[in-house]
């Protein structure tokens, strides 16, 4: 099984992902990771992606993740994957790939965006986030106000893990 969690920037994909990695002693990997160096600067530099900067990114996570499956493989990935058109290219067999929406409350990721460093995701940018966003259909919604643990318990929980 692959456990794939979206979410707009500063939402805890990655805090929630290794936790949760860590927990089930599965693989971990980060869509920030699959970004060609062209999109890092765009984003570094406060200017969005376009559909087209995304295509390569979001056919590499999609190989990963298939290539996870067909390994047998279970293993947590990250992706805002924001929207409905992205997921389509990202999630294969849903018997396979599990979507997990971390949702919460624009005030409370600004915050939590503030606070970090080192990150190329600008506070800045979250709105366009937020404009962005297809919340999903057929993804498991977690509210971000709970600790990580609790999270990270209730994803193990739906998906008895």
């Amino acid at each position: 099984m692959v456990i794939l969690l979206m979410g707009v920037a500063g939402c805890g994909k990655t805090t929630i992902g290794l936790a949760l990695a860590a927990e089930l002693g599965w693989s971990f990997r980060d869509a920030d990771d699959f970004h060609p160096p062209a999109n890092v600067a765009k984003m570094s530099s406060g200017i969005p992606l376009t559909d087209r900067d995304r295509a390569p990114w979001l056919a590499a996570i999609r190989a990963h993740i298939d290539a996870c499956v067909a390994r047998g493989e279970s293993a947590v990935l990250t992706c805002s994957a924001l929207k409905e058109r992205y997921r389509s290219v990202l999630l294969g067999d849903p018997a396979n790939v599990k979507l997990v929406h971390l949702a919460g409350d624009f005030a409370v990721i600004l915050e939590r965006m503030i606070a970090r460093q080192g990150h190329f995701m600008k506070p800045e940018m979250l709105t366009s986030q937020f404009e962005a966003l297809e919340p999903p259909s057929d993804a498991l919604v977690v509210d971000i106000a709970q600790p990580p643990a609790a999270i990270v318990a209730e994803i193990r929980r739906k998906f008895s893990l």
